[in-house]
């Protein structure tokens, strides 16, 4: 479990400096005033940040995730690799299963990580330099809504963030697995790491097709009040007045940039885990192998209950 962990911080750390650029071209997108919007579209916001508040306007908020979603992937990875030895068979229902949970279970840190970065990804926009900073960084947001709004104030949109990651990592470990053993990802493939970015980038895109329009609820929700004025009353409301004014076309705002972000971050993610994976295990096998007396002959390893998503 521990090189379960291990891989789980290595890749996640390495899916946050691929994506979130494109991340909070999504955020933009899903909370902009449909009145006065500021964006036509996907590659329309990337200039206008670039232009308005330089390359380092599409990194706001950076610091949330470097920390968090370090940690998470460690969770995500280690929870599901734990739980399918815990279910025995490696089947897709027991993936789905083994993914849902760790999705579950990794909301306590994934909700008030999001929080922040969506605030930090929405103050100053359009400006090169913020006039009037209302948080200095991830932590100190955290500190300013907890001391104004409390436990519950840091946990705003946690039910959405259920809603969301609960079902989309089952989705999520469910493609890699039918993806890597569609495609026959072995160690000896010389096609090896080709397949597994194609089926770690298609996984992610398939995750996050399956709760796209909870997303935008949830960002909309933890963007709420920012400005001082509270919009919305709850999720279903939240739901009502985005409906209303936008119609259902609301659901997919900033679809193509979570898409496009979707790929590279989910094909880094997935093969750096599962290339450390194979690395560390080979290692041990080596280890057990030196470290055993000439004269006691070893059993052939036994086939990991997890040979393609480990």
């Amino acid at each position: 479990m521990a090189l379960d962990f291990a891989a789980g911080c290595i890749g996640g750390a390495a899916g946050v400096l691929v994506g979130h650029p494109f991340d909070t071209v999504k955020v933009r997108l899903q909370v902009q005033n449909v009145d006065k919007p500021l964006y036509r579209g996907t590659f329309h916001c990337f200039q206008s940040i670039i232009r308005q508040e330089s390359v380092l306007g599409l990194y706001k908020g950076i610091g949330s995730p470097m920390m968090g979603l370090t940690f998470i992937n460690a969770i995500v990875f280690g929870v599901q690799g734990n739980t399918m030895r815990k279910l025995g068979k490696d089947t897709p229902l027991n993936q789905f299963l083994a993914g849902a949970s760790a999705g579950a279970i990794q909301c306590v840190i994934c909700c008030p990580m999001e929080l922040a970065k969506t605030r930090m990804q929405m103050q100053g926009t359009g400006e090169k330099k913020s006039k009037r900073k209302m948080y200095k960084n991830s932590l100190d947001c955290l500190v300013r809504i907890y001391r104004k709004e409390g436990i519950r104030g840091i946990n705003r949109g946690m039910v959405t963030t259920l809603l969301r990651e609960t079902p989309g990592f089952g989705v999520y470990f469910l493609a890699y697995d039918v993806l890597t053993r569609s495609l026959g990802c072995e160690p000896e493939d010389p096609y090896m790491i080709p397949k597994l970015l194609f089926a770690g980038g298609m996984s992610g895109i398939a995750s996050w097709l399956s709760t796209y329009p909870v997303d935008v609820i949830k960002s909309r929700l933890q963007a709420d009040g920012v400005g001082g004025v509270n919009q919305y009353n709850g999720i279903m409301d939240c739901v009502r007045q985005s409906l209303k004014k936008e119609g259902w076309r609301v659901f997919t705002r900033g679809l193509t940039s979570t898409l496009l972000r979707a790929f590279p971050v989910n094909a880094t993610t997935f093969a750096t885990v599962t290339l450390f994976l194979l690395y560390m295990r080979e290692g041990e096998e080596c280890s057990i192998q030196d470290n055993e007396p000439p004269s006691v002959q070893l059993q052939p390893l036994q086939p990991q209950t997890q040979p393609t998503s480990m």
